[in-house]
């Protein structure tokens, strides 16, 4: 098993910055990539970025391109979400999710982390 956990959610005004970790731990080896997923309420859940734990470049869904960067410190099993030019439609649970492969489905990722809180004030 894997276990996720994700914090730096929080309040931040229109245009602020925040950083998201995602901390893996247990059997970390049954991952290879980690993706970032947002859902607002009444809205379908979205894949944000992912990245691979190895090597490669990270995946980033055009509308956070150039504002969310997503990053990894392989020695602390963090993978790390600076997001930045925060609008008040960033406001959404924010998840990060583990898997095999790097996917834009969020099906194909196995473990998932309990989501915090993002909410950008206007």
């Amino acid at each position: 098993q894997v276990q996720l956990v994700e914090s730096g959610g929080g309040l931040v005004q229109a245009g602020g910055s925040l950083r998201l970790s995602c901390a893996a731990s247990g059997r970390t080896i049954s991952t290879r990539a980690l993706g970032w997923f947002r859902q607002a309420p009444g809205k379908e859940r979205e894949l944000l970025a992912a990245i691979r734990w190895n090597a490669g470049a990270p995946y980033y869904v055009d509308s956070v391109k150039g504002r969310f960067t997503t990053s990894r410190d392989n020695a602390k099993n963090t993978v790390y979400l600076q997001m930045n030019s925060l609008k008040p439609e960033d406001t959404a649970v924010y998840s990060c999710a583990g898997g095999r492969e790097m996917s834009v489905v969020a099906d194909n990722y196995q473990y998932w982390g309990q989501g915090t809180q993002v909410t950008v004030s206007s």
